[in-house]
């Protein structure tokens, strides 16, 4: 035999092993689970908010005109925050409850158009969406939200706690 024959019979005999190996590996590496591992620079957001900074109170007025609140809060960190302006109308302890329909909530936009903000409610208690409100003020921006509050029903009572959510 020849130095020649034999070296093409090696190099089959070498790609048939290899394919085998392939085909009976095949099956088996794709039933394993791959481990991957993502690398992200960038900072998330959580989803709920690490704490809240509470501004001054005051009682809703049903008196069936409208009443602005301004909701103002400034970074003073040096790094940006993720905050969001919420406003929470609180029925009195002993009741009666407030329903979203006793109030109307409006957000003035940076156009200085009003406009209608969606109110839930839990327990007695009406709040703004924070999901919606989130935002990210840089380091030593102030954010400056008006909300305008006008009491549909002359009897409803409770207090207007604005606050915000910081992330």
């Amino acid at each position: 035999m020849s130095a020649k024959n034999s070296r093409l019979r090696v190099a089959l005999l070498t790609v048939a092993v290899a394919v085998a190996g392939l085909a009976l590996a095949g099956p088996a590496a794709a039933a394993t689970p791959q481990a991957t591992t993502t690398a992200t620079t960038a900072q998330q957001t959580p989803a709920i908010p690490v704490d809240f900074v509470d501004l001054a109170t005051s009682p809703l007025t049903a008196d069936g005109e409208s009443h602005e609140v301004t909701v103002t809060y400034r970074n003073d960190s040096t790094a940006d925050r993720t905050v969001a302006p919420q406003l929470l109308v609180e029925s009195p302890d002993a009741g009666p409850f407030l329903d979203p329909s006793d109030i109307e909530v409006e957000r003035r936009t940076a156009g200085g158009c009003w406009k209608p903000v969606d109110l839930g409610t839990q327990t007695g208690t009406l709040f703004t969406d924070l999901s919606t409100a989130q935002r990210t003020l840089r380091a030593g921006e102030t954010l400056t939200e008006v909300y305008r509050l006008t009491a549909t029903d002359p009897a409803a009572q409770g207090t207007v706690h604005p606050r915000v959510a910081l992330y």
